[in-house]
């Protein structure tokens, strides 16, 4: 069995504010690093093998502390970036908001591709592509993968069986921790959306 600690990037001066995409150059704030901080004290004595990592620069200093505290090098790989917006990277939320393609992609996001960008379905087929690379080459492990919101969504969605359309209603905040676990029999969704210490009993799984 293989045990995935799917977490999301911490905060920068993006969130909120503007698409940044696959924008370079976009660091962690202040606030940003000590929420990775903290994300290293709630899993660095966990029994975690490796780090993979999305290579944007938010992902990548997310991980830097946990890696840090666990000895390990972060691994990084496209097939965990964040979603390709193409023409909206780096617009401000309220240039978009008048959009009708942005309205609709809030909407019925499993239909709409962004100008020059990625269907959501194409985000979930490279993602699980990539987790189930990773479960080939550690049958058993543990994994820390450190990606972005929607990518993260299309992950749990694929394996707990939920239609892509819902992926709005699934939360996945800043430094948040969701689990699941895949052996040859399948695969278990063991928690969504943490922001607390992982309880004791999901990491006997």
């Amino acid at each position: 069995m293989t045990v995935f600690f799917l977490i999301r990037h911490a905060l920068n001066p993006s969130v909120g504010k503007l698409l940044a995409g696959r924008m370079s150059g976009v660091h962690l704030n202040d606030e940003g690093k000590a929420q990775a901080e903290e994300l290293a004290q709630r899993l660095g004595s966990l029994s975690i093998d490796a780090i993979y990592c999305s290579p944007l620069e938010r992902a990548y200093e997310t991980a830097l502390p946990l890696a840090g505290r666990l000895g390990l090098d972060i691994n990084t790989s496209e097939n965990l970036s964040e979603v390709e917006i193409g023409d909206w990277t780096g617009l401000e939320f309220q240039k978009l908001a008048d959009d009708p393609l942005w309205r609709l992609y809030n909407s019925f996001r499993i239909g709409t591709r962004p100008p020059n960008g990625e269907l959501i379905i194409e985000v979930q087929q490279r993602m699980v592509t990539e987790i189930e690379r990773l479960r080939k080459r550690w049958r058993h492990g543990a994994l820390a993968i450190i990606s972005h919101a929607d990518p993260i969504k299309t992950v749990l969605a694929h394996y707990a069986g939920i239609p892509l359309g819902s992926l709005l209603k699934i939360e996945i905040s800043l430094v948040s921790v969701s689990m699941i676990s895949i052996d040859d029999f399948g695969a278990k969704v063991l928690c969504v959306n943490s922001l607390g210490k992982i309880p004791g009993f999901l990491l006997s799984l």
